[in-house]
């Protein structure tokens, strides 16, 4: 794992994060102090082995997978996980 990526002091938009405050979602998930808005559609969604906390909800028959309550792709530090995960697959 790639932890400090990000200085948590001095957080700056740039390649590996982008906060977008002015979107009219913003902040799109609670708790988290710096939302990272680069992965605003989450590049991991179609892998069954995310690396986040998906709920699989049945609707109609089919499973759907449930990412309201995933943080996953906007942690700052996360960002070369899932471009390695990316490379990967």
């Amino acid at each position: 794992m790639n932890k400090g990526l990000i200085d948590k002091k001095a957080i700056k938009n740039s390649y590996c994060f982008f906060e977008n405050k002015d979107c009219e979602y913003f902040p799109c998930h609670q708790g988290l102090q710096h939302v990272n808005c680069l992965f605003c559609y989450c590049p991991l969604y179609l892998m069954e082995d995310c690396m986040g906390n998906p709920v699989y909800i049945e609707k109609d028959g089919k499973k759907i997978k449930d990412c309201k309550n995933c943080t996953f792709p906007h942690q700052p530090d996360n960002y070369n996980l899932i471009i390695q995960k990316l490379k990967n697959n």
